[in-house]
């Protein structure tokens, strides 16, 4: 079983990674969605489990999509062959090392535990649950290009792909950096 694993969209996904969705037979969204069109893009073969991030609040979605926004859960799990997957969006309280002892804590029958927010890719796969962290699948903050990784599972073995895109200029694509000036996003990266 092929599974795509994605986070920290903010309203747009990267055409290659909704594209290696689609060749997927579960797609999970570790949150910060940024709208229903981002998940009525990711077209899985059998299923998508996405949860609800910091910044996918009603004042951040339009109002004809709220009612989707309201049916999203802050944590999920995903039972897949070989172990548990557990989805939850993440925070940035403490250290990553930190994070990664409470969350292993926390979901310790997992087998894996994914978590966004960052938007920097990580995988911790040096004890269990597995600690993942997919980056930025969008064009905010993608920290190098915009990533996912594929997980494949079997009853006995577990593989992971980290795929990491280089940046792409979007037409009108634009945000505001920190001093308050407006660029192209993947320059304010």
């Amino acid at each position: 079983m092929r599974v795509a694993i994605l986070a920290d969209t903010h309203g747009f996904v990267d055409p290659r990674i909704a594209n290696r969705v689609a060749e997927c037979d579960v797609a999970v969204h570790a949150g910060d969605i940024g709208g229903a069109d981002v998940l009525l893009s990711l077209q899985p073969r059998e299923e998508l489990v996405a949860v609800r991030g910091n910044n996918d609040t009603p004042e951040k979605w339009s109002s004809g999509e709220r009612h989707m926004l309201e049916t999203l859960p802050r944590e999920a799990s995903v039972d897949l062959p070989g172990g548990r997957l557990v989805v939850v969006h993440g925070d940035d309280s403490g250290t990553v090392a930190e994070r990664h002892r409470r969350y292993r804590r926390r979901f310790a029958d997992a087998r894996a535990v994914v978590y966004g927010h960052s938007h920097r890719l990580l995988t911790d796969l040096d004890e269990e649950p597995w600690l993942l962290n997919p980056g930025a699948a969008g064009r905010t903050r993608t920290n190098g290009g915009p990533s996912c990784l594929i997980l494949e599972c079997g009853r006995g073995l577990w593989h992971l792909e980290p795929l990491r895109f280089e940046r792409r200029r979007y037409p009108g694509s634009r945000t505001r950096t920190r001093r308050g000036t407006e660029q192209a996003d993947e320059e304010a990266e």
